[in-house]
This record gives structure tokens, C-alpha cells and sequence, in this order.
């Protein structure tokens, strides 16, 4: 789980994954909902001097493993894929989400490891485009073209792939200087076709301050969901 950000767009002191949500942190949270399922372990990859961290009082299930995060996102997940290595296979399946996504729904990422258990390359969460897509000119806020929104998705988090054939197409990315924004555009560039798993929309990334307080409507429905399937 790469949570070395500072959340900049977020325009607070603290960084977003530390920003208050129903009494935890936001990355509390996140945490919570990823301990639920069945992991061998999670690696939390924070910055080198985060005064945050061990201030949270969190009783898991699953061990957590502290790792020095990176400049970029892919950075801190490839730093969190070489502390793994030492203690799991080269073949073992790795979740990587991001902090910022405390909604994610449990049922979402069991189907997610259900459905790509036997496969040969892994995937992740997404959801079909729905709105009509424009693209901007260049450096303008004028619209440039309409892209057809056919065969387009969101990419959504946790993304599954094998540990070894993620960690070596994020250092290839890196190797030749291109900063990849999610570990699926890196297993892209290694020539195979990750799986599109369909997600739900409330699992939203947390990056400007009206998501915090949508991330607590979808919370507070998802927890009335749950009461309801009892």
C-alpha cells in the first residue's frame, strides 16, 4: 500500500491518508477493509519521516510491514515489492492498493482474487466509463475532441498481479525513464493484457477535500447495507 503521498491537491497540512473520516484516519480505514481479507501480510510504504504513523492505535488480524516509500507512486510500490520478496515466492500473488481508497468494498476485492486465482497475468478493479469524454487542447480548457467512451474503463485499486512479474516490469518502466501512474500501465508495457474486473463507483480515490465528505456518505450507506444483509 503505497501511502507516502502529501496530498498537495488536497490544500491541508496533514497528508490525506491521516485526514480525519467517522473518527479514524483515512488510512485506518483502508487498512481495516484490506485485513479482512485473507493476507499473508500488508506493506505500508510511508514517508522517510512520517510523524504520523506511529501515533495510530490499530488492532489487525494481519502483520503490517513498515517500508520507506518513494518519490512517486510507483516508487514506494516498488519499494514495498523488494521488502516482500525477502520473506515471500517469486509467484505469489501481490494486492496493491492505494491508501486513499478507504471505501473499497471487501465483496469487490474477493471477486477480484477470486477471478484471477488461476490466471497467467493478474488485473484490477476498474469501472466502465459512462460520462461522454472530452479531451482538452493542449494547456487550454477548451475542448479539442469527443472520445468515444466504447471499451473505455476507470482504473480502480487493488491491482493483482504476481510478485516477480510486477516488480520486474515497474523496474523496467523506471530503467527507461517513464513514470508509470498504476502497476497495471507497467505489466502493459511488458507486451501482456491485465483483466478489467468491474468494481463499484463508491470506491473512490480520496484527492480533493469534497471526497472526504462523499467518502462518509458512502461509508455510512455501505455500513446500513450490511446491517440491512443481517
Amino acid at each position: 500500500m503505497p501511502a507516502a503521498g502529501i496530498g498537495t491537491r488536497m490544500g491541508s497540512v496533514c497528508p490525506k491518508q491521516y485526514l480525519t473520516l467517522q473518527g479514524k484516519t483515512v488510512l485506518q480505514h483502508t487498512l481495516e477493509r484490506l485485513a479482512q481479507l485473507p493476507l499473508a501480510g500488508i506493506g505500508v510504504c510511508l514517508a522517510q519521516h512520517d510523524p504520523y504513523w506511529d501515533t495510530l492505535t490499530m488492532d489487525l488480524t494481519v502483520p503490517l510491514l513498515r517500508v520507506l516509500g518513494g518519490a512517486e507512486r510507483c516508487h514506494s510500490v516498488l519499494n514495498g515489492l523488494n521488502a516482500l520478496a525477502l520473506q515471500a515466492n517469486p509467484d505469489d500473488w501481490v494486492l496493491v492498493h492505494d491508501a486513499a481508497r478507504p471505501c473499497v468494498r471487501v465483496a469487490d476485492m474477493t471477486k477480484l482474487m477470486r477471478e484471477l486465482a488461476a490466471h497467467p497475468v493478474g488485473g484490477l478493479l476498474a469501472l466502465p466509463v459512462r460520462d461522454t469524454m472530452k479531451r482538452a487542447q493542449s494547456g487550454k480548457n477548451s475542448v479539442s475532441e469527443t472520445i468515444s467512451r466504447t471499451d473505455l474503463w476507470h482504473a480502480l485499486t487493488p491491482q493483482m498481479f504476481r510478485l516477480h512479474a510486477l516488480t520486474d516490469a515497474l523496474q523496467t518502466a523506471l530503467a527507461q525513464g517513464e513514470t508509470v501512474t498504476d502497476d497495471a500501465q507497467a505489466m502493459e508495457r511488458q507486451g501482456v493484457h491485465p483483466v478489467l474486473i468491474e468494481g463499484h463507483a463508491d470506491n473512490i480515490k480520496i484527492t480533493h477535500p469534497q471526497d472526504l465528505q462523499l467518502a462518509e456518505l458512502f461509508l455510512t450507506q455501505q455500513s446500513a447495507e450490511s446491517c440491512e444483509e443481517r
